[in-house]
């Protein structure tokens, strides 16, 4: 083995642990079964600096499965695959279309979706 320069090695920046209470007195007996938060950000997106959140307005997109009040994450950094449902502007207007591979429309690319986030309520 050879002596020289120490290899340091870069703690991650991602804590998954649970936070000390800062309360006085007794703690409640169920703080032992607090979990972190979940941050969507970080689970969802790829690429922050290209990513847009958009809320569909109305029921206009059925065929897709995507309803009124539904989020959509559009990365504009990917470039689409077969099958893949992309935000396009077409006639001056933004659609949304499966992308189909051998078919000769012409549109302009906004952006591929990554996930539909759907509302319940």
């Amino acid at each position: 083995m050879k002596s020289g320069k120490a290899n340091l090695v870069e703690k991650s920046k991602k804590s998954y642990r649970v936070a000390r209470p800062k309360q006085t007195g007794f703690s409640s007996p169920a703080t032992h079964y607090t979990e972190p938060r979940i941050d969507l950000n970080s689970e969802l997106i790829n690429n922050p600096s290209a990513t847009f959140y958009v809320r569909v307005i109305d029921d206009s997109f059925r065929e897709f499965d995507i309803f009124k009040d539904d989020v959509l994450i559009i990365d504009k950094s990917l470039m689409p695959k077969d099958n893949q449902l992309a935000v396009v502007t077409q006639e001056g207007a933004f659609q949304i279309t499966r992308i189909v591979a051998d078919v000769q429309e012409e549109f302009q690319l906004w952006g591929v979706i990554t996930y539909i986030i759907k509302s319940t309520l």
